[in-house]
């Protein structure tokens, strides 16, 4: 499994593998469990995490950006619903990050993403071509 093949799917917490997309949605597997279902599109909405840009105070980053930073971090990771811990996280690790427009639900969920990376030891790069 590669980065470049990951979603984040509106309505469902956490990151999926994207296995096969049809017309009407797709065939997606979860990262936390292995499980695997169709998720419709007239219900939800797909986000390949290659696409997922950061305000930062000077120009947007890619996703996979933050996940370096967190990556080279001494720091803990801190606990994913204490919005304050967080947010004090992300200010030491990526001072640049816009912290007025990216919001404490985002930065938490960077946070769960990341560690769900982690623990399925996936390789933090974009593809040739999002470069």
């Amino acid at each position: 499994m590669e980065y470049n093949q990951l979603v984040a799917v509106s309505g469902l917490p956490g990151l999926f593998e994207l296995v096969s997309s049809k017309a009407d949605g797709g065939i997606v597997r979860s990262l936390e469990d292995s499980s695997t279902r169709f998720v419709s599109t007239r219900v939800h909405q797909f986000s390949h995490l290659e696409s997922i840009e950061v305000y930062t105070i000077r120009e947007n980053v890619n996703l996979v950006e933050v996940f370096k930073a967190m990556e080279k971090a001494t720091l803990a990771l801190p606990a994913e619903k204490d919005a304050s811990a967080v947010k004090n996280y992300f200010k030491q690790v990526f001072p640049d990050m816009d912290f007025d427009r990216v919001y404490d639900s985002d930065r938490r969920k960077m946070v769960k993403w990341f560690t769900q990376l982690k623990n399925a030891k996936i390789e933090l790069k974009l593809s040739e071509g999002a470069e």
